[in-house]
């Protein structure tokens, strides 16, 4: 069965039961983030393609679309979807550290960065589909609005990720401890407890050699450690904690501020992608170079699209 089903100008993606415009460009013109939010509303208001209830994507549904396999767009190959603009798109979440700027997502590249609220990007409606189960997509973490200069604001007819808090709530007691390593129930990945049990940086070739050593060493007892996705890093974060971007009630220590992953940049294959822990960005980094940290992990891979 196909991942995507076209139904007159929406398309219903089955993975995460969402509904998004058929045509990504919707909008020809690209808006600041309060605009962006303003025309979802008269979007509602008109009842478009029947429905009164669209949205602007918060960043895990945004992200939920992106294939780290293709690039321009960097959608799965078999999506049905109508002029997708190969730059950044908004989304409804704000940096938890930096207010008055708001997440959006590179559709051409598939790069997660941050920028100021009166920046002018793309706007793709969503709406969640009547199968939803809400356990397709987890909660970003963000439960506050803010204006467009960061202050706090009350959440009522917003329309921001903070209002809406779509998705399912994290697992209670998401993490357990097992010896030195933390098990998360969300994903069933078992991470190292010490996220800088290497102690330095290094290039990304070396980091593939230092999972080889611990394999070998049985660290923790295991020999099937390995450098996690970015799809399984990204998982990780939480959009309303920063220093890290971590949820509140996770229990590893030594948190470092960017991380490498497997996943190599299908954009320039000298590059992999990273995360940055501080506000949860995610960029590449220079294969050769050694700037990132490794943070081991282990468990079936997710899947990467």
């Amino acid at each position: 069965m196909s991942r995507f089903l076209s139904k007159n100008e929406t398309v219903t993606d089955r993975q995460t039961d969402l509904m998004w415009t058929r045509n990504a460009s919707l909008f020809e013109f690209p808006m600041s983030w309060v605009e962006a939010l303003n025309i979802i509303g008269e979007l509602n208001k008109s009842g478009l393609f029947g429905y009164y209830d669209w949205k602007l994507p918060n960043r895990k549904e945004l992200l939920s679309l992106i294939s780290y396999q293709t690039i321009n767009p960097s959608l799965p190959a078999d999506h049905l979807f109508e002029n997708v603009f190969n730059g950044y798109y908004w989304t409804s979440t704000t940096c938890a550290r930096l207010p008055d700027q708001a997440w959006y997502i590179h559709l051409g590249s598939a790069r997660v960065f941050k920028g100021m609220k009166y920046g002018s990007y793309m706007v793709w409606p969503v709406r969640t589909g009547e199968k939803f189960t809400k356990q397709d997509l987890f909660m970003t973490g963000q439960k506050s609005c803010f204006g467009k200069t960061g202050k706090i604001i009350d959440c009522q007819e917003t329309g921001q990720d903070g209002e809406k808090r779509s998705g399912s709530n994290p697992i209670e007691n998401r993490y357990t401890k097992q010896g030195q390593t933390v098990y998360d129930s969300y994903t069933g990945l078992t991470w190292i407890q010490d996220a800088n049990t290497c102690k330095h940086v290094m290039s990304w070739n070396s980091a593939f050699d230092l999972i080889s050593e611990l394999n070998r060493k049985m660290k923790h007892g295991h020999d099937d450690w390995r450098i996690p996705n970015i799809i399984e890093l990204e998982s990780l974060t939480d959009m309303g904690e920063h220093s890290p971007a971590l949820p509140q009630d996770h229990l590893f220590y030594d948190i470092q501020d960017f991380y490498w992953s497997s996943t190599t940049s299908m954009y320039n294959t000298d590059y992999a992608w990273v995360l940055y822990m501080v506000d949860g960005a995610v960029g590449v980094g220079f294969k050769q170079l050694s700037e990132f940290y490794l943070w081991p992990v282990r468990g079936k891979e997710k899947m990467m699209v």
